[in-house]
C-alpha cells in the first residue's frame, strides 16, 4: 500500500510490524486460538518482545508473501516466528520473532499456558 511507504518507494520498517501482527493472528486461529474464544474468556496472548532482522528492501508493488509457526514453547512464555520473501524472486526481505505471554484481562495477570497447549509442544519443535 502506498501508506507503508516512504517518498522513494520504499516500504517502513514498521509496516513490518503491522504485516507481522495480522499473520499472527491467522497463524492464532490455524492452531485453533479463536479470537471468539480469546474474547469470551478475556485470556489473550500479548507481546512481550519483537526482534526484526531487515535483510533487504520492499519496494512500493511488490507482493510479499509472510509465513509464520510457533518456535517454542515454555511455561508462561511462547515465541512465534515470521519469514517475509518477496514473491517475484523469493528473495528474503525480513525475519521476526516474537515472545508473547498469556494474561488475563481486565487484571492483565500472568497466566501459565494451559496444559492444552501441550498438543502445540510438537508444532513448535516440528518447526522450520
Amino acid at each position: 500500500m502506498f501508506f507503508d511507504t516512504d517518498c522513494g518507494g520504499v516500504v517502513h520498517n514498521l509496516a513490518y510490524l503491522r504485516f507481522i501482527e495480522i499473520a499472527r493472528t491467522l497463524l492464532a486461529e490455524q492452531l485453533g486460538l479463536a479470537l471468539s474464544d480469546m474474547a469470551a474468556t478475556q485470556k489473550y496472548p500479548v507481546v512481550v518482545r519483537t526482534e526484526i532482522d531487515y535483510h533487504r528492501a520492499a519496494k512500493l508493488g511488490d507482493l510479499l508473501t509472510i509465513e509464520g509457526w510457533l518456535d517454542h514453547l515454555e511455561r508462561v512464555r511462547f515465541w512465534c516466528a515470521f519469514r517475509i520473501v518477496r514473491d517475484t524472486d523469493d528473495a528474503l526481505i525480513a525475519e521476526c520473532r516474537q515472545t508473547l505471554a498469556l494474561i488475563q484481562m481486565p487484571s492483565a495477570k500472568l497466566l501459565r499456558l494451559p496444559d492444552s497447549w501441550d498438543r502445540y509442544r510438537a508444532a513448535a519443535v516440528d518447526a522450520h
